[in-house]
């Protein structure tokens, strides 16, 4: 909890600093891709997360569906297996 007690208390001159940093690490042409590919898989999660809930809304929220079924009725099989 320490480091994020530490992120809060950034400035301005820390930032430059660690931006001056990345730049001498990865230069100048590194960087737009970087960040083209973070903001890739940011877009991707947005979408994903946004995708699951119109799902949940679709179907219901009381309702299970074809998934969840199918993977109880294999549970309650692998059960029975089990017991025997």
């Amino acid at each position: 909890m320490a480091t994020m007690a530490f992120i809060g208390r950034l400035g301005a001159t820390e930032l430059i600093v660690i931006a001056l940093i990345l730049l001498l690490l990865f230069g100048g042409r590194k960087i737009p891709e970087l960040m083209r590919g973070l903001g890739r898989g940011v877009k991707e999660f947005k979408d994903a997360s946004s995708g699951l809930s119109g799902e949940k809304e679709e179907k219901g929220e009381g309702e299970k569906g074809e998934r969840a079924a199918a993977s109880d009725k294999e549970v309650d099989e692998a059960k029975e297996k089990t017991t025997d």
